[in-house]
């Protein structure tokens, strides 16, 4: 199967502007996830989609394809991942031929991954054909059996009602538990994507990971614990360097596979 992974990064980010391009640990934030996709044994392809000139040159300098910019109108604040998605894969299938059977997608905010993880992914997917997508979670920190929102009249309401009576009073240990997604790969079908009109579809399956790694730079405070996490050394880490190796491993004949 030929697999593309995609990045999604927008130049109008507004909790920490321009963050795509902050440097983290010496080198721009997308080159961690353009890292995860070049080193990956199953990734064909590794492809930025950007509506931002700057971003689309860093993209390439560190081993990624930028063949098109994102239209403005898939790049707002508001925009999901799906046209994003849809946009990309019709693009490489209209002017390259190129239609992959697996995307990738690797967020730009959530850059400390473990090496392996975009080939553990695909192969969770690939060992299931009953599957859509597989989502990396980590065992969520608080449980959402424990969680309330406030109605129209000021009250306390259950955000979950589905725990049996009174969950919110239920010793912790005794509640189901529960996953958050962390953001550092979605691994989908390109069928799910077109004729299921979704990012997910109906059967995702999981792909744990440690909570350590678990960060989702969104300000300027998850921006400076990254950097102590990169500082301290002791995670095993999918980092920016020499990409020549997974380059030109792509760049021999046959390794894209093309079909008209």
């Amino acid at each position: 199967m030929s697999v593309v992974a995609i990045i999604p990064a927008r130049g109008g980010s507004k909790s920490l502007p321009r963050k795509n391009v902050r440097p983290l640990g010496g080198h721009p934030l997308l080159a961690y996830s353009v890292a995860a996709g070049l080193q990956a044994r199953q990734v064909d392809r590794v492809i930025v989609s950007t509506d931002d000139e700057e971003i689309a040159g860093i993209g390439r300098q560190y081993g990624a394809e930028v063949p098109f910019l994102r239209p403005a109108e898939l790049a707002q604040d508001d925009t999901p991942d799906l046209p994003v998605f849809q946009h990309a894969l019709e693009w490489l299938a209209e002017n390259e031929g190129f239609r992959a059977e697996i995307v990738v997608q690797l967020r730009p905010t959530s850059p400390l991954r473990p090496p392996e993880c975009v080939d553990r992914g695909i192969d969770i997917l690939n060992a299931h054909p009953e599957a859509d997508s597989v989502r990396a979670v980590v065992l969520a920190s608080q449980n959402p059996y424990k969680m309330w929102r406030i109605s129209p009249e000021g009250r306390l309401v259950p955000l979950l009602k589905n725990g049996g009576d009174e969950a919110y009073n239920t010793p912790r240990q005794l509640l189901p538990p529960t996953y958050w997604q962390t953001g550092h790969l979605d691994v989908v079908r390109t069928a799910t994507l077109r004729e299921k009109n979704s990012m997910t579809g109906d059967i995702v399956l999981p792909l744990l990971m440690e909570p350590v790694y678990a960060i989702d730079i969104d300000g300027p405070r998850d921006h400076d614990r990254a950097e102590q996490l990169l500082q301290q050394g002791s995670l095993a880490l999918v980092r920016p360097g020499p990409w020549t190796g997974a380059a030109e491993r792509r760049r021999r004949p046959g390794r894209r596979r093309e079909a008209g």
